[in-house]
């Protein structure tokens, strides 16, 4: 009979934690590094592992349906495909060129489309240099994918679909995710709000035409009839996304939530039209956004495929950048919103070579292993927590305290 071996040593001293109590923001003002923690609270283990059986089930479901799973680039020497501040930075090979890091696939992914592939997507890190809070880190896992000739009604079809397959399979990790509010949500069904026409109806009066030149000023003036605050920089995309987030996205506490006919100012990868029903001419895109428990999950449209129609969009998002001041007695004039999308003259050109009828998908994994797990925070789903945690033990080591 042989003595039990230690295999490896600890040197150290567990700290005494409560199951479930190493979440982000008692990690951010009582520091101990990730392993530890997971050594003291096996909810996170159990919350990688809801994430690792999430994202396989998303790989599964679009294999199955004949998707190609690719590869983009990170780095580039433009961010595209989202209205975001991107992170810059430059190489030792051609230190004169500015790169940044990706802030999202879509443009890429739209390249191979052009190419002559018909059904791609890509599970991956993007990067957004902007602020950290519970739902937000400046480093994310997205997946996104791009079909030819599917509309938007098969778009959110697919979405449903594929949360009711990762419903199914994550309930395999542990039978009690069964008995959480959202579980029950998904089989009861969802939602739908027309942005507009809801919007309207919330405010009780008209929306202006977007594009008209009176469109800030009709909107500066239901923010103050509503004395709603200003949001920083209020161009009128900003302003009617607060209204948005106001009127429209709590909805989805009860159920989830599809909107529907977004402004075509908040959209302008996307094909659009003029709503056949809302008043004032308003010009929408076919997109639809998903939202469960106040948080967007999923963002889905038709692709602008015209060359001539993206290079105005990408015009009007410079122009609602250049937003007038909402003090008409400040002399400093208009604001510009940096994180406007620029004109991407590769991009356009790339459209001269054809993009078929497509539509487009994208999904902020993250978010949604939040949801799936029950986690408030968005570093309690990633392995490392957030970016303020993970520069955290450097900063201490630095500062001369634990190590």
């Amino acid at each position: 009979m042989s003595l039990p071996a230690i295999q490896s040593p600890c040197l150290q001293r567990l700290p005494v934690e409560q199951r479930g109590s190493a979440t982000t923001a008692i990690a951010e003002s009582n520091y101990q590094p990730r392993h530890v923690e997971m050594l003291s609270d096996p909810e996170i283990i159990e919350t990688l592992k809801i994430r690792s059986t999430l994202t396989a089930a998303m790989r599964r479901f679009f294999e199955t349906s004949s998707f190609v799973e690719v590869s983009t680039p990170i780095l580039s020497a433009g961010a595209g495909g989202a209205t975001a501040k991107p992170f810059e930075t430059a190489a030792t090979e051609f230190s004169e060129r500015k790169l940044n890091l990706r802030i999202a696939p879509e443009l890429w992914l739209k390249r191979l489309i052009i190419g002559g592939m018909d059904k791609v997507f890509e599970i991956g890190p993007c990067f957004r240099n902007e602020g950290l809070d519970k739902t937000h880190n400046p480093e994310f896992t997205t997946c996104e994918f791009y079909a030819v000739s599917h509309d938007l009604q098969q778009l959110i079809d697919m979405t449903e679909q594929l949360l009711a397959s990762i419903r199914v399979a994550v309930q395999s990790v542990s039978h009690s995710l069964e008995e959480r509010p959202l579980f029950q949500q998904l089989q009861a069904g969802f939602q739908v709000l027309d942005f507009i026409p809801s919007l309207n109806s919330a405010l009780g009066r008209e929306l202006p035409n977007l594009t008209s030149p009176d469109a800030h000023s009709s909107l500066l003036s239901i923010f103050k009839s509503k004395d709603i605050a200003l949001p920083s920089n209020p161009t009128i995309p900003r302003l009617v996304d607060k209204l948005s987030s106001i009127y429209l996205e709590p909805h989805s506490s009860e159920a989830p939530l599809w909107i529907t006919n977004i402004p075509e100012c908040l959209s302008p990868l996307a094909k659009s039209f003029i709503h056949p029903a809302a008043p004032n001419a308003q010009p929408v895109a076919a997109r639809a956004e998903l939202f469960i428990q106040g948080k967007e999950i999923v963002n889905c449209y038709e692709e602008e495929n015209s060359p001539f129609e993206q290079r105005r969009k990408f015009i009007d998002q410079q122009r609602y950048a250049r937003a007038p001041s909402p003090n008409t007695s400040d002399m400093a004039g208009p604001v510009e919103d940096k994180e406007a999308m620029k004109v991407d003259e590769d991009y356009l050109r790339a459209l001269e070579w054809g993009l078929p009828p497509t539509g487009g998908w994208g999904c902020g994994i993250d978010r949604l292993v939040m949801l799936f797990a029950g986690r408030e925070r968005i570093g309690d789903v990633l392995s490392f927590g957030n970016l303020r945690a993970v520069t955290r033990g450097a900063e201490l080591v630095n500062q001369g305290g634990k190590k």
